[in-house]
């Protein structure tokens, strides 16, 4: 279900707990595979939770809970852009409007070719640098202005 180098990456997390903990590795491990199946079914899931000893549905309740987690297929470019709203007074909307416009779709939408999909988020802990917008859940862009939007959607368009 994962590739070994998968297995060998969520070996490392299990390795950071106590031998018989080891399901408090699930949030790295469903990371991990998240990054190999670019989302997570429930299939992956359960392949997750069996690999770690604990119950599908505990594993899911952590998947279902935190939105870096995505359980329905996503574009190659998943733009979250924060609308908590210290980051929505102080342009989170407006650039979030922007976003939507250059890429022609809404929240929870992914464009026609499967390059970009785009999300709402809650608060990234970077108040003080909005508009932020997270990329692929590992790359943070701060005080994004249009012209910055432009530049990302250009950077991610190659």
């Amino acid at each position: 279900m994962l590739s070994a180098e998968s297995l060998r990456l969520i070996d490392r997390e299990v390795a950071k707990y106590p031998s018989d903990q080891k399901q408090s590795a699930v949030m790295g491990a469903l990371r991990i595979a998240q990054v190999e199946k670019r989302w997570l079914s429930h299939e992956t899931i359960e392949f997750v939770a069996g690999y770690l000893g604990m119950p599908a549905m505990a594993a899911f309740e952590v998947a279902s809970f935190y939105n870096m987690y995505d359980l329905q297929p996503v574009g190659q470019h998943k733009i979250t852009v924060c609308t908590n709203l210290p980051c929505a007074l102080s342009g989170g909307m407006h650039a979030a409007e922007y976003l939507q416009e250059k890429l022609g779709i809404g929240f929870n939408e992914t464009t026609p070719d499967g390059r970009f999909t785009l999300k709402q988020g809650e608060c990234m802990g970077a108040c003080g640098d909005a508009p932020v917008m997270l990329h692929n859940n590992h790359r943070m862009c701060s005080r994004m202005t249009h012209e910055q939007i432009d530049a990302l959607i250009e950077e991610l368009s190659k």
